[in-house]
């Protein structure tokens, strides 16, 4: 029997430890990123998840531990907060050409590729949460990223966007065959759009598959049981979309009421 060869790793992290003023942040953390693959990390707030993707991304250095990441790795990173001042106005076209001409010229391209190339001409400030956070996608993509790393990508979005979102996410993987580290302190729909989960509390506490992790005894100890932390399916199948304020229209572009 032919063995199949395992996606590529883009990033292995052993034993990684971190100390702050002598207390652990992290403590002895294993994960491995690999391409084609969605990965989300989740841990309460203080958890060490931001210190984990710093260390896995060369931002931060461990005390202790190994990191080894796929030469000439190309990463795409979107950010959980972008605060634009509202007294200094600056188009979509012009924020994501601060990044160079070569980003300039893909800038439409990319805004197409996440569903907001009507607002490219758009004061950024002006967006909605939706549109901004698909913006601020489309600036990691421009990067042609191997590993996209995106911080509460749903931020601000309600459930039916984020629905839409993580249909996005796991459309441009399958498009472009990249891995994803989603990061996350709340599983509510981010499981559905997920292979792989890391619970992380400065330990690794859990990891597997979505179904496998919310039935484990220390996440249930630290996210609890109830219908808000159940397994949440995305099953939004129907002949008509939403745009990004919610609303439903069909296929031709027309509004439901």
């Amino acid at each position: 029997m032919r063995r199949e060869t395992p996606p590529e790793r883009l990033i292995e992290v052993r034993g990684a430890s971190v100390r702050h003023n002598g207390r652990a942040t992290l403590d002895t953390v294993d994960v491995t990123i690999r391409a084609g693959e969605i990965m989300t990390l989740i841990g309460p707030n203080g958890a060490g998840k931001t210190t984990l993707v710093k260390v896995a991304l060369g931002l931060t250095e461990a005390d202790s531990g190994t990191v080894r990441r796929k030469p000439g790795l190309r990463i795409g990173y979107m950010p959980q907060h972008l605060t634009a001042d509202r007294a200094l106005p600056i188009t979509v076209r012009r924020f994501l050409a601060l990044g160079g001409r070569r980003y300039a010229d893909r800038a439409h391209g990319a805004l197409a590729e996440v569903g907001v190339a009507y607002a490219i001409d758009s004061p950024f400030q002006s967006l909605s949460g939706g549109e901004s956070r698909r913006v601020l996608l489309a600036r990691a993509l421009l990067r042609e990223p191997e590993l996209l790393v995106l911080d509460e990508p749903s931020a601000g979005i309600d459930v039916v966007g984020q629905g839409e979102l993580y249909d996005l996410i796991r459309g441009i993987r399958d498009e472009r065959g990249c891995g994803v580290l989603l990061v996350s302190h709340d599983l509510h729909l981010v499981m559905a759009a997920t292979d792989r989960v890391l619970c992380l509390n400065r330990h690794i506490c859990c990891a597997g598959r979505p179904e496998a992790v919310v039935r484990h005894p220390e996440y249930l100890a630290l996210f609890g049981a109830g219908p808000r932390h159940t397994l949440a399916v995305y099953t939004h199948e129907h002949d008509h979309r939403h745009d990004l304020a919610g609303r439903a229209a069909d296929r031709a572009g027309g509004e439901h009421g």
